[in-house]
C-alpha cells in the first residue's frame, strides 16, 4: 500500500489542466481550424481545390468567395497541396465546435463562434450531464477519440460529464457515423428513450453531413435529417481537444 501511495506521488498528475490553465500545445502535424485567403483566390476561374476535395466540402459562392463546409470536411489537406497559390491552410486551432449548422461555414480567417444550451437546459445539465453515445455505423475513428476523453489526461468525469449505458439513464445523445439504414430505427428507438428535455451531439463529418457516405444509398447522410442538433463537432475524426472544448462550450464552463 506504501509502496502504491509512493509510486503515485512520484508520478504527479497527468491530467491537463484546461480549462483553468491554457490548453497544451497541438502537434505540429494537428490540422485544425482552416483559413482561407480569399485575396489569393481567382475565384469560379480555378477549380482545383473544388475538383480534389473527396467529400465536396469546397465550392464557390455567389460572390465568388471560396467556402470550406468544416461539417463535410474530411481534414485531409489534399487542397492545401493542389492550390498554386496557397490560399487554404490548416491552422492549429482545435476549437471547431459550432451550436448552428450554418456557423461551420469558413469563408475567411474568422474565429470559432460562440455556442450555449437554451438557459433552462444550461441550468438544468451544467453540473451533471450524462451522455449515450451512438455508433450509427462509424468506422470506430471517432469512437474511439471519444473514449479517450475517460483516460486520465482528459478525465472528463471531473466536469461532471459521463457516459452512460441506458438512454433512459441520459441527459443527450452523442452520435457519431453517417446513419446507416440498418441503424436508423435503432437511433430513433434510442433518441425517444431520453427523457425530455434532451440534447443531441453530431460528432464528426458522418454524423454531420454523412462525410464520404453523403450520397451512398444505404445512408441516411447524417442525422440533422432525422434528429434536432444541438452541437456539432467536426473532424475526421475530431481532436479529443475538439469534442471536450465543444461540450464544455455548450454548457458554458469556459470562455472563449
Amino acid at each position: 500500500m506504501i509502496r502504491s501511495l509512493l509510486a503515485r506521488y512520484h508520478q504527479g498528475s497527468h491530467t491537463i489542466g484546461y480549462p483553468a490553465e491554457p490548453a497544451p500545445e497541438m502537434p505540429a502535424r494537428y490540422q485544425g481550424r482552416p483559413v482561407i485567403n480569399q485575396q489569393n483566390c481567382r475565384g469560379m476561374a480555378c477549380s482545383l481545390c473544388q475538383d480534389c476535395c473527396p467529400s465536396a466540402a469546397l465550392q464557390h459562392i455567389d460572390s465568388g468567395e471560396l467556402a470550406l463546409d468544416m461539417g463535410r470536411c474530411l481534414f485531409c489537406g489534399e487542397c492545401t497541396r493542389v492550390c498554386p497559390e496557397e490560399v487554404i491552410h490548416f491552422s492549429n486551432e482545435f476549437r471547431l465546435a459550432a451550436g448552428q449548422r450554418d456557423d461551420l461555414t469558413i469563408r475567411a480567417m474568422e474565429p470559432p463562434v460562440e455556442l450555449r444550451l437554451d438557459t433552462l437546459r444550461r441550468k438544468m445539465f451544467r453540473r451533471s450531464l450524462k451522455l449515450r453515445q451512438v455508433s450509427a455505423g462509424g468506422c470506430n475513428a471517432c469512437e474511439s477519440d471519444t473514449n479517450v476523453l475517460g483516460t486520465i489526461v482528459y478525465d472528463l468525469g471531473r466536469f461532471g460529464i459521463e457516459f452512460v449505458a441506458s438512454p433512459r439513464h441520459a441527459d443527450g445523445l452523442l452520435v457519431t457515423g453517417p446513419v446507416s439504414i440498418n441503424m436508423k430505427e435503432a437511433l430513433l428507438a434510442t433518441y425517444a428513450a431520453v427523457p425530455e428535455p434532451k440534447i443531441v451531439i453530431a460528432t464528426g463529418a458522418c454524423a454531420i453531413s454523412g462525410g464520404l457516405f453523403t450520397t451512398h444509398p444505404e445512408t441516411t447522410a447524417g442525422i440533422e435529417q432525422l434528429l434536432p442538433v444541438d452541437l456539432y463537432i467536426p473532424g475526421c475524426p475530431p481532436h479529443p481537444m475538439t469534442i471536450l472544448e465543444g461540450l464544455l462550450q455548450l454548457l458554458d464552463l469556459v470562455p472563449r
